[in-house]
């Protein structure tokens, strides 16, 4: 399959790309999606699904949408139904720690792979968000909008979005403060607010602004957690 350059956003996301990998011989395609990686603090997460080759699977997950477009009730509700339809699914992360040693791009890959490693099957073909894995001998098709065109890459979006609010709930308890239970480590006026005040604490990461300039103007390394 080649990368389209022009893309339609369908209303609710499809199995026109698995369907057409399917009719090829791709019998075990995985949709790979991350949730985190614009935030100020902790992981980024990332899913793999693999759907069965059945256009039924469209009906089961006709709720499922890019989990941007779904609110928390929603998300929660569809969790469970995507793990239950589909043949396999798996979460991998990689750490705020990882994120500022290699960068946000190579760590989103690496929470991918990770996610990958952990499948019982092992797929022929991916169906990524956007980006391209890298070091990644799969056959592999990066969206666009995949998570809006995609149902394996939407129902991916799901899973990685609703695992990774939930860690970033438990690390709330850790650092209240902060409000990671609201805005999971987003840039929100609250969380700059709480950086202002209390500085960043060893969870937030230091290769992004405005934790970045905290630590430059503050020209010191000391957290204050």
């Amino acid at each position: 399959m080649q990368k389209r350059e022009a893309y339609i956003i369908p209303e609710k996301p499809t199995l026109e790309y698995e369907n057409q990998l399917w009719e090829e011989g791709f019998r075990v395609v995985a949709g790979l999606d991350e949730a985190g990686r614009g935030a100020w603090a902790g992981p980024v997460y990332a899913a793999a699904v693999v759907l069965p080759t059945d256009n039924r699977v469209i009906d089961l997950l006709d709720g499922v949408r890019d989990s941007k477009r779904m609110t928390p009730k929603q998300r929660e509700r569809w969790r469970g139904c995507i793990q239950s339809a589909s043949v396999a699914w798996t979460i991998g992360s990689a750490s705020h720690i990882e994120i500022d040693e290699i960068g946000i791009v190579p760590a989103t890959c690496l929470a991918m792979q990770r996610a990958l490693d952990e499948l019982v099957y092992e797929p022929n073909y991916l169906l990524v968000d956007y980006i391209q894995i890298r070091d990644c001998s799969c056959p592999q098709l990066s969206l666009p909008k995949g998570d809006c065109r995609s149902l394996s890459i939407a129902a991916a979006s799901v899973l990685a979005k609703t695992a990774r609010d939930e860690y970033m709930r438990q690390l709330d308890k850790q650092f209240p403060v902060y409000g990671f239970a609201q805005h999971k480590g987003y840039g929100t006026a609250q969380h700059r607010m709480a950086i202002e005040e209390f500085g960043p604490c060893i969870v937030h990461r230091r290769s992004f602004n405005p934790i970045k300039s905290f630590f430059y103007s503050l020209n010191n390394t000391d957290l204050y957690w």
